[in-house]
């Protein structure tokens, strides 16, 4: 059997109209051995069908069909564990990540690097979507030590060594850029072009953005804790100088304050702050509960490849 180069892995939700385009075009510029393996992350389209169609006429497809829609780590994930490449790219399904790209992404990431982003040098995107992915490359930052100047394109490319520890990967929100960081310093990246979207409108919302920044914020680091922590030390050194100024002005400067707004104002303060860091410990602890109920990242309905079907 002829060793795989790479290994390409698309998650696909409701690109129909995108698939058989992005494989013509994925085929015209690969120079290597390679594999295609289209995850349908429960299309409300006929993504599958398309796959299903795709994978019978050509031997390097396979298609991985999920029961329900997981989201788009958790796709990868799926699409992760059985590529067979030596290096594996990861890209969207719209179009806007060139395959004419994959080629100069496997040559730097042949230099010797685990990873190689590809640092696009305009995005042609919607607004929302670029605050969410600066907001969250700051937040990595800070989070996992994301070296400064290295974008978190969702166009990359990882060796095999790195993906088998990505693999290992057991928790159910899994954030495929927090375990890169997580395993790996040894990134680099290409400046390429973002192109426009083939056809149709962008899957992503600003609920999406939030999910990305919550299982950053909350499943790679134990800082949102440690702040929490701190944050409560400081309103209760705030509340003892209080306590200290109002004692003083009662016995001593006698100065007799109702002090209602300072009542309410109080209240509100760390009422609010308690419930911010209620929430924070309750988020660790719900995805603790998950993870040790063993809650699924995905679950496979099909998985086809030719002519055999599973």
């Amino acid at each position: 059997m002829k060793e795989i180069e790479i290994s390409i892995v698309i998650p696909v939700y409701n690109s129909s109209s995108i698939i058989e385009e992005l494989h013509k075009r994925i085929s015209e510029t690969m120079t290597v051995s390679y594999e295609i393996i289209f995850v349908n992350d429960c299309s409300k389209d006929d993504s599958w069908k398309k796959i299903v169609s795709l994978s019978k006429q050509h031997k390097h497809i396979t298609g991985i069909n999920l029961r329900k829609n997981s989201g788009q780590d958790n796709a990868l994930l799926a699409g992760l564990r059985i590529a067979q490449g030596n290096y594996c790219v990861i890209m969207d399904d719209d179009l806007q990540h060139n395959p004419a790209d994959i080629i100069q992404l496997y040559n730097e990431c042949k230099k010797g690097f685990d990873v190689c982003y590809a640092n696009f040098t305009s995005l042609k995107q919607t607004a929302v979507k670029n605050i969410g992915s600066s907001t969250n490359g700051r937040m990595a930052e800070i989070l996992v030590s994301k070296p400064k100047g290295i974008y978190l394109s969702p166009f990359k490319i990882i060796n095999k060594s790195t993906i088998k520890e990505i693999a290992k990967f057991a928790g159910p929100y899994p954030y495929i850029d927090g375990i890169i960081l997580t395993i790996t310093e040894n990134l680099s990246q290409v400046n390429v072009e973002h192109q426009k979207r083939f056809s149709g409108k962008s899957n992503y919302t600003f609920s999406k953005s939030v999910s990305v920044f919550m299982k950053l914020f909350t499943g790679f680091s134990v800082l949102p804790l440690r702040l929490a922590t701190i944050s409560g030390c400081i309103a209760t050194l705030v509340g003892f100088v209080l306590i200290v100024k109002y004692l003083y002005d009662y016995f001593i400067a006698k100065n007799f304050i109702e002090g209602w707004t300072t009542v309410v104002v109080l209240i509100i303060f760390f009422g609010g702050l308690i419930l911010v860091t209620l929430g924070i410990i309750g988020e660790y602890i719900g995805r603790m509960y998950l993870t040790l109920n063993n809650k699924p990242q995905y679950s496979i309905s099909a998985i086809v490849k030719s002519d055999d079907e599973q």
